[in-house]
């Protein structure tokens, strides 16, 4: 039997075809299974829909009574019957309000933005009018409808910035006035109908219309127009170029962070708590809203954040953004603010290279980027206020979610954040969860072991989702064989501590055991030792380190762990734990494993990091000095890397394990261990752009290789600090670095070092604009490197030379050093120093006027960098090679080249893109 339910509009029902009228309470009944098809709908919540604040006598027998006529309507069937509420039985397309609200997720979840438009426009089509229209239910008009009408309109907006992206502005201007005409207070629309009729050349228009919503702001709010308008009406004051309030395709700066987790499965009940948090939804001009969630381990606090943020995605048209601040990890090591603002930073467009130093400019600039738009944080297992305040926004329109077991007092107080505090599921919850899990027949076939679990999981909903795991692995047993299990496994506790702040952990700590116990000796050992791990998650070739086992036999462990609930599902291949159980198995860790085994899978898991990372270290950059590691010890397996793709692949997806690695290991006081990793993660970080993680991670090791006494390595570290300060501007802390690395390297002798120090002060100084003292440096270097014989160190700094000689218009040196640099260079084989000193020669060649030479040279550098792989260095030479035929009047071949160079320098998020776009612009002017 085939169901149509359209209720965006009046509602109209038609079963097999044929239309069916509802009216009254069955009709209301129906619009709010329908808005929940599939999930089931609490008993409290129908009856406050269908009778408000004014409940008869017995709801539970009045909804039954509403119950039993709506399905002779629709079919008896199509309702079930649950221990907590009803659910409608019905497909997604069946019910129109449930296809809009999957469109619109399809939608954002796309990055064509062709295919946006028409997953938007195939959504809005849906709308005949007001949800619900007709419906006499306060709850349906105050609750679903608002959120519905709310969605609707980020829908058309978003739509409209398409549209206006695109050029599109037929029928817009019409369609925004026709919305203000129904919604006149909502600013968000104004600002995009200033902007078409800005685009389209009415901007005198647009100016009369921003007085029009000013005084109507003024005169029925008493309230000035918001950031967005205002910044809208400066332009069009400034007679500036057409703006959009989003850039679909205007590169990375209008990227729309969708950074939330995945939905949690089966997620049940907080019905409260989310009618609640819907209650504070508002628009591009509420004031900023945080709510602090609260509540024991385990208790569910990010289950309820990331739910509700799915929720309401769509009203938070800008993007999402979520970080984990490990605030009570078993690690013990809380995300510092800086870590996460630059995280957030670079997901909302910013280049690592624009990104200040300090924490109080970095917040600031997140601020300003969050000032004109409408973004949902979740800032998820806070330690503290002091963690969370720099990540708030300063201004209206967004919301923020924070969960802690923290109770954040001095956030309520100071912020205003709405506290909601989580406690353990209701017995009804905790039945609709495990009915979901397990199925209804299961659950109810002995309700009196079903209630046994519940009791002895506490309501805390991790422990059930354990025991759930575990009853579905053994469909043959019953509820109370399991529960005779679980009730056995108390007595093998008692030797452990409480290791949480709320009584239900004893309880979830049996449940725990009760799985523990169902493992395979091999796999309870890995569980233990998994503990020694920094997270916040494990690739299976560290997890066989860490327990000293072959590759197959620890998948074969990771997948048991699975089975029993105590790790997640693997995404891209890593599994991570959830902190509750890394903290209960580093207490059977140190309850069962000697402390000699713990240490040396703790040395495992640091010699598999070292290991992999300095296999990547030296595909990233061939010519680096290598450094001396002792043998992988027995049971190490590292990380074997095809090529430098996958080397840096292997460094982007272990990046935050790899600087926890770090710290770990200095902590451990394996200073050997700690040095050498922060070596290895050099060149990564500096490629991706993570200079302040450059300078933590070299700060541990200078710390860490002044207590070995390894001067020469400390040498290094003081350098490749120095290096990350230069990038960022600071230059003086970059020379104090650098006098630091000199002053050791003329202690130990070593004359290549002490040249590669001055070769380093000499970029500094030219990043500073002062070339003369640039080229005695550059000189200093070159002559110590003809002494000591390093001809490679002699060629680097030969085509330094060269590159300033030609910075400074002295092209004909520039040659005389640039050719002697290539003679060197080919003589040693290193073909990166060949590609970047031909790259010289076609830039000094081209100013020349010599523009055969100029493109003999840069076509070769480019094939030797392709060859090679550093797109990087590619897109430079592209670069050149476009200059020197534009300069050649060759415009169809600069437009090439730069046409390439641009398309790299994008993918690689470099600065650079919007030089050479400019060069394309105008090239394109001229033709």
């Amino acid at each position: 039997m085939r169901l149509e339910i359209r209720l965006l509009g009046p509602l109209e029902v038609a079963v097999d075809g044929e239309p069916v009228r509802f009216t009254g309470r069955p009709a209301v009944l129906l619009l709010v299974l329908a808005i929940s098809a599939g999930r089931i709908v609490s008993l409290d919540r129908l009856a406050t829909a269908l009778w408000g604040e004014a409940l008869p006598d017995n709801p539970r027998a009045s909804v039954q009574t509403v119950v039993n006529r709506l399905r002779r309507l629709v079919g008896a069937d199509r309702i079930e019957t649950h221990p907590t509420g009803y659910l409608l039985r019905a497909e997604p397309d069946e019910v129109d309000a449930q296809h809009f609200l999957n469109l619109l997720h399809l939608a954002s979840s796309t990055s064509d933005t062709l295919e946006e438009h028409s997953l938007l426009t195939e959504a809005l089509t849906l709308w005949r009018g007001t949800p619900f229209e007709g419906m006499r239910s306060a709850w349906l008009a105050d609750s679903e409808a608002r959120q519905l009408v709310e969605r609707y309109l980020t829908a058309v907006e978003r739509r409209s910035d398409l549209d206006l992206a695109a050029e599109r502005h037929d029928g817009l201007v019409v369609q925004l006035q026709s919305l203000i005409s129904r919604y006149p207070l909502r600013e968000s629309l104004w600002v995009r109908l200033l902007s078409v009729l800005d685009a389209t050349g009415r901007r005198a228009e647009a100016l009369e219309h921003y007085e029009t919503v000013r005084r109507r702001l003024a005169d029925e709010l008493g309230a000035d127009p918001g950031p967005q308008l205002r910044a809208m009406h400066t332009r069009l004051l400034a007679e500036e170029a057409p703006m959009t309030p989003v850039q679909p395709d205007a590169g990375r700066e209008r990227l729309l962070p969708r950074q939330l987790p995945i939905e949690v499965a089966e997620f049940v009940g907080r019905e409260k708590l989310l009618a609640t948090m819907d209650g504070v939804l508002g628009d591009a001009t509420s004031p900023l809203v945080i709510t602090a969630i609260g509540g024991a381990a385990g208790i569910g606090k990010t289950a309820l954040a990331v739910h509700w943020a799915h929720r309401v995605v769509h009203w938070f048209p800008d993007g999402q953004l979520y970080a984990n601040l490990r605030g009570f990890d078993p690690s013990g090591s809380p995300r510092p603010p800086e870590e996460v603002l630059r995280g957030f930073l670079d997901a909302l467009g910013v280049r690592p290279q624009q990104i200040p130093a300090g924490l109080e400019a970095q917040a600031g600039l997140y601020r300003s980027l969050l000032a004109t738009r409408r973004m949902l944080v979740v800032l998820d297992n806070a330690r503290d206020a002091e963690q969370v305040r720099p990540l708030l926004p300063g201004s209206p329109g967004s919301q923020v979610l924070v969960t802690s077991r923290d109770r954040l007092t001095s956030l309520v107080a100071v912020e205003g954040a709405r506290p909601l505090v989580l406690d353990t599921l209701s017995t009804e919850e905790a039945w609709q969860l495990l009915e979901r899990r397990l199925g209804i027949q299961r659950v109810t076939a002995d309700p009196q072991a079903t209630e046994g679990i519940i009791r002895r999981c506490a309501g805390l909903p991790l422990a059930l989702a354990v025991v759930a795991a575990r009853a579905i692995e053994r469909p043959e047993s019953s509820l109370a064989t399991l529960t005779g299990e679980l009730d056995g496994a108390r007595a093998d506790l008692d030797a452990f501590a409480a290791f949480a702040d709320s009584d239900p952990v004893i309880d979830v700590r049996s449940v725990f055991s009760w799985s523990y116990r169902t493992l395979s000796a091999a796999t309870a050992r890995l569980f233990r030792l998994l503990s020694v791990h920094p997270g916040p998650d494990v690739s299976p070739p560290a997890a066989a380190a860490i327990a000293g086992l072959p590759l197959a036999e620890t998948r074969t462990a990771l997948r048991e762990l699975i089975a029993a609930h105590l790790i997640n599902e693997p995404v891209a291949g890593r599994y991570t734990v959830h902190d509750l159980l890394r903290a209960y198995s580093a207490e059977l860790a140190e309850q069962l494993d000697a402390d000699i085994e713990r240490r040396d899978a703790l040395l495992r898991m640091l010699d598999h990091y070292v290991h992999s990372g300095y296999s990547a270290a030296m595909l990233l950059y061939p010519q680096r000095q290598p450094i001396t590691l002792s043998p992988p010890g027995p049971g190490v397996y590292p990380e074997e890397f095809a090529d430098h793709h996958h080397a840096m692949s292997w460094c982007v997806a272990e990046h935050p394990v790899l600087l926890g690695v770090v710290e770990r290991a200095a902590a451990e006081g394996l200073d050997a261990h700690a040095w050498r990793m922060a070596w290895a993660l050099t060149d990564a970080l500096d490629r991706h752009g993570h200079w302040q993680d450059m300078i933590t991670t070299q700060l541990v090791a200078i710390q860490a290789t002044r207590r070995l006494g390894e001067h020469s390595a400390q040498a290094q570290a003081h350098r490749d600090i120095a290096r990350a300060y230069g990038i960022l501007g600071r230059y003086d802390d970059a020379h104090t670095h650098l006098a630091m690395a000199l002053e050791l390297y003329i202690g130990i002798g070593d004359r290549i070092g002490e040249a590669n120090t001055h070769r380093n002060i000499s970029r500094i100084l030219e990043l500073q604009g002062r070339l003369s003292e640039a080229i005695g440096q550059m000189r200093q270097a070159m002559d110590l490197c003809h002494t000591a014989g390093d001809r490679v160190g002699q060629a680097r700094a030969l085509n330094g030379l060269s590159w300033y000689h030609s910075m400074l218009g002295e092209y004909e040196q520039a040659l005389v050093y640039g050719e002697h640099a290539l003679r060197l260079h080919r003589a040693v084989g290193n073909l990166y120093g060949q590609a970047a000193t031909l790259d010289s020669l076609g830039v000094a060649h081209h100013h020349l006027g010599h523009r055969g030479e100029a493109v003999a040279c840069l076509r070769a550098a480019l094939e030797l960098m392709r060859d090679r792989g550093d797109r990087y260095i590619e897109a430079e030479v592209l670069t050149h090679l476009g200059d020197a035929h534009d300069k050649a009047g060759a415009a169809d071949a600069a437009r090439a080249a730069w046409q390439q160079a641009w398309e790299l320098f994008t993918a690689l998020d470099r600065a650079e893109a919007t030089e050479v776009r400019a060069k394309l612009d105008g090239i394109r002017v001229g033709g």
